[in-house]
Formats: structure tokens, sequence, C-alpha cells
């Protein structure tokens, strides 16, 4: 037994260190020690007898994988750096999972250190990790499963018929390098996929109505593109995908909707609404009710009536809340920053909650980024109490009027005041239009809405960014902007995100705005969606011409 034993530590070693990358090959059948389950967890402990081998992936509600080590992972993590103290150890690395569908990998991850708790690691011998619920469940299994389905190729790779899914767990530690343990777990389950009947009739390129608002392209695009496209969200590849509209030159050239939308459907696109509030900053500028964006914050508030004041918020300009680099500690992806979003939406106050904010010893005020829903929040106060008749009556007479919009919904704060923080709701053709104004450098019907110049600063790169691996990441005023590649060929674009998918993209090269209206709020891999949709599907469609 023991010489058993040594061989298939070694081998398990040997192969280890071949595979000390995420590129690594499938190993060996030798262990087979993690198990999957059917059962509920929430409601039964999972036993040997309700170990399962068959999963079917659409009519099966719950899946978990079981498995026992011979010892805590925090044991494996030290024989990776035994110089590392257990603090140490725990804030580099964690269980790699990888996903390996007939005898393929298609997904390694290498699991965030802050996932799961301490004891997981450092006691725990047996593992139980839920991976699909008929439900969201905030545990970090259910979104590592959602992870490899709809954003790392599991979809794809579960064509219809029976496939072989295997489950490998090593140990890994970053540090200079990555380093990957010998294996820990393995085991395989038979995964069944049944056909997907979908309605035939919502795959074919749907008939543009009258009454846009644009002229009706007359060029070509590869339709057949667009149809692989309509087939992946009628089949729910693509989740909660409500509307698309592509602009070419000005008129329209693809207008498709989905999941029950129509034209007529207002869709709250969350953060999209940022962008609106530099707009309405760049009119107020324009008709010189306000200055400019140089203009400091201390203008507009007395800042040593509020909490925390420093002498460093004195120099908080409009410009740094339109690039959110304002230095406030305020940090909506971090949650335990003392600035979210959500902490200021449970506040009574949240202009006071954001100026009540002290600001970040260290972040360098225009330089530093951090994403903060407050600052924008603040520039809407800002422009409301600037403006004649408040920020919504202003709104509506310098834009949405010009521009033919007159079915829209602001979303308010507690002091009913409209919340330029995000949550607009606006049809999707019409924020096409809005769109479409940016790629006319501001002009609407022969009126100069924006002057090119605030269009200008608004898209250009004002800020670095480092966020996710996406390709040349910069902000603007309330603006991304970032390159697409297709074919080897790189686009630029400056865009509008929101929550669930949202996107309103003005490209600088190619004569094209394109809108994404999605309800998929809170789901992990929408940004990964997207940009597989634009990669694969709008891009080279509008681009091939056929």
């Amino acid at each position: 037994m023991k010489s058993n034993y040594l061989f298939i530590l070694i081998t398990c070693l040997l192969i280890s260190c071949k595979n000390n990358s995420q590129s690594k090959n499938t190993l060996s059948n030798e262990l087979e020690n993690l198990y999957f389950s059917k059962v509920d967890h929430t409601k039964a402990k999972i036993s040997t007898e309700k170990y399962s081998k068959h999963f079917n992936l659409h009519n099966d509600a719950y899946l978990s994988i079981v498995f026992n080590l011979e010892k805590p992972l925090i044991q494996s993590l030290q024989e990776l750096a035994p110089s590392l103290s257990e603090e140490e150890l725990l804030s580099k690395g964690n269980f790699q999972f990888s996903y390996i569908v007939d005898e393929k990998i298609i997904y390694v991850e290498n699991l965030n250190t802050g996932a799961g708790p301490k004891t997981r690691k450092t006691e725990k011998l047996r593992q139980v990790i839920p991976l699909v619920t008929p439900e969201r469940i905030f545990f970090w299994g259910w979104v590592m499963w959602q992870r490899f389905m709809k954003i790392n190729g599991g979809q794809d790779a579960f064509t219809e018929g029976n496939h072989t899914l295997s489950i490998e767990v090593r140990p890994y530690l970053y540090g200079d390098a990555l380093k990957v343990g010998p294996l820990l777990a393995k085991g395989s389950i038979t995964v069944e996929v049944p056909k997907i009947i979908i309605d035939e009739s919502l795959i074919p390129i749907q008939k543009i109505e009258a009454n846009s608002g644009f002229e009706v392209s007359k060029d070509n695009f590869d339709s057949s593109k667009i149809e692989a496209l309509n087939r992946k969200i009628a089949e729910g590849r693509f989740n909660d995908i409500n509307g698309i509209v592509v602009i070419k030159e000005g008129e329209l050239l693809i207008e498709e909707y989905f999941n029950g939308a129509t034209r007529d459907s207002l869709h709250n696109t969350r953060s999209v609404g940022k962008s609106f509030t530099s707009t309405i900053m760049g009119i107020a500028i324009k008709d010189k009710i306000i200055k400019n964006e140089n203009a400091l914050l201390k203008d507009f508030y007395d800042l040593k009536s509020y909490k925390n004041y420093s002498i460093k918020k004195d120099s908080v300009t409009l410009k740094s809340l339109l690039t959110m680099s304002s230095g406030f500690l305020g940090n909506d992806r971090d949650d335990e920053s003392l600035g979210t979003e959500d902490k200021m939406q449970a506040s009574d106050n949240w202009v006071k909650f954001a100026l009540d904010l002290p600001m970040h010893k260290d972040k360098i005020i225009g330089k530093d980024y951090n994403y903060f829903t407050a600052g924008t929040c603040l520039l809407g106060d800002i422009i409301h109490k600037s403006v004649p008749d408040g920020l919504v009556s202003y709104a509506d007479k310098k834009l949405f009027t010009p521009l033919g919009i007159n079915n829209y919904k602001w979303f308010y704060t507690p002091q009913n005041i409209a919340y330029t923080g995000g949550g607009i709701q606006l049809r999707a053709i019409d924020f096409a239009k809005y769109a479409q104004l940016y790629k006319n450098k501001g002009l609407w019907n022969g009126k100069q809405i924006l002057t090119e110049e605030w269009v200008e600063k608004s898209l250009a790169k004002q800020v670095s960014q480092d966020y996710g691996g996406i390709k040349g990441l910069y902000y603007g005023y309330l603006f991304w902007n970032r390159v697409y590649t297709v074919n080897d060929k790189d686009y630029e674009v400056s865009f509008s995100t929101g929550n669930g998918g949202n996107r309103i993209f003005i490209f600088k090269d190619i004569p094209f705005v394109i809108v994404i209206t999605a309800s998929a709020y809170n789901k992990p891999g929408t940004i990964a969606t997207v940009d597989k949709m634009m990669n694969d599907y709008i891009l080279p469609a509008i681009l091939d011409k056929k």
C-alpha cells in the first residue's frame, strides 16, 4: 500500500511540475476522490449514497462537489513556500479548479484569496461546494460555475448530447510567479445536454419599423452573424439581453429586441446614466451657468461645515469628479470602503453623505482613479441648484426635447432631485440618439447642443485604468475609452456602461454607434458577455458586408 501511495504521489508531483501554469494537460486517472451530488445541500447532508454520476444540464436543479483532503489546504500552500507565514500564504493562495470537458481543459480558475472562510483553508478536510442552484446564491462556488459556463467556454463545450465533465483541484500560490501544487482531488460526471427547443421565429433579422427618428440605412451587413447572435440569445446563452441598436453614418442599420422588449420599452441602464451627468454639465458650461470644469467643489458648498474637512478637500474640482479622480475615500468596487453607492443610498441625504467623507491621504486629485458614484451624485446636485428651474426641467429643455426624446424616467434622491449616479430610463432607440449626438460632435439637426470641445474632452483618455485586463482602458468625463480587436485590427471606442450588461458605444474611426440594453443585474460575466457579442457577432457583422 505504501509503495502504491508513493507511486501516486510521485506521479502527481511530476505532472504538477510539468503543469505549473494554467495551460496544462489533464492528469491521468490514478486519483478519483471528488464526487458530485444533485441533493439540495441546504436541506440534507450530502452522504456517499447521494453521490451521482449523471447530471442533466437543463433539468437538474442542484449540483455540488464533495471531496476530502488528506490535510488542510494551508499545509499544501506551506509546501509551495515554506518560508511564508500562515497569513502570507492565505493572502497569496487558495484552491485552483480545472474544468475539463471530454478530456479538454476548458477553464482554470485560481480562486480569489478572499473566497471562503479562513477555517475552510486551515482546518477543514471535507469540502462541500455548491455549483448549481435554482436561484442565485452568494457563494463563491456558484459564481465560479457561472464564470465557467457563461464566460469561459462551458456553454459552448456542452453541445447537445452526453459529455464527461471532470474537475481537478490543486493548491496555488502567487509570488513572483504562479506556483501550482500537486493534485488534491479529482472526479468526473456525465453531463447530459438535451436539445434546446426555441421559437425559430426569433432568429431572422427583425424588420425595422417606421418613425424611429432615424432614416433607415440601405447599407448591407452580414445578416448571418446577427441571426447567429439572435439564436444564442433565444437559447439563453446570452442572458437577459433586451435590445440591440446599430446606427451607421447617422442611419438606423440594425434594431433587434428580445425577451418581450419592444421599441417602446424603457430600459434601466443603471450607470449608463452617469454619462448624462457629463452631458448636462457640458450644456450648463456652454450656457455659461457654470464657469468650467475646473471650478472648485468649495465654490458650491461650505466644506468646513461637513464632517472630515481637510485642506485637501478644497482642491477637489468638478473635473476630478467627472473623471472619478477626486481623492475622496470612496470606492464602489471595495465593499469595505466608507463611500460606496450602497452605503450612500442607505443614508437619508446622499449629498451630505458624499461631502462628509474623508479624503484619501495618498490619492492624487485628478490622477488616481476610483469608481465613485457618490461623486456623480454631487455633480447632479451642483447642476440642479445652478441651472434655472432645476436639473430635470433644464435637461428636458436643453437635451431631450432637441433630440426628440419625450418618453423617459428619472430615478430620484431622497431630496427629490434627479439622481445622476444612474438609473435613468430611455428607449433603446433614444439611447442611440444620445450616442449619435456625440458621434456628431455635439451637433443635432443643425443645432450645436454640446460644444465640440466638450465632446472631445468627454471622450478623451483623461485617466488611465487597469481593470479586468481590458485593452487600452481609460476614463474621460463619465465616459470610458477602450479598444476592441477584430481580425487583428484595433477599433477605439468611447462608451457608457451600466450594471446588467448595458452599453452605449461611440466608435472613433468607424461610422458606428451601438446600443445594447440588458437586465442581467448583479449577475457575473456581463462584461464578458457583451465583449463576446461585440467581438464575435456585432462588429464582424457590420464590418464585413455581405
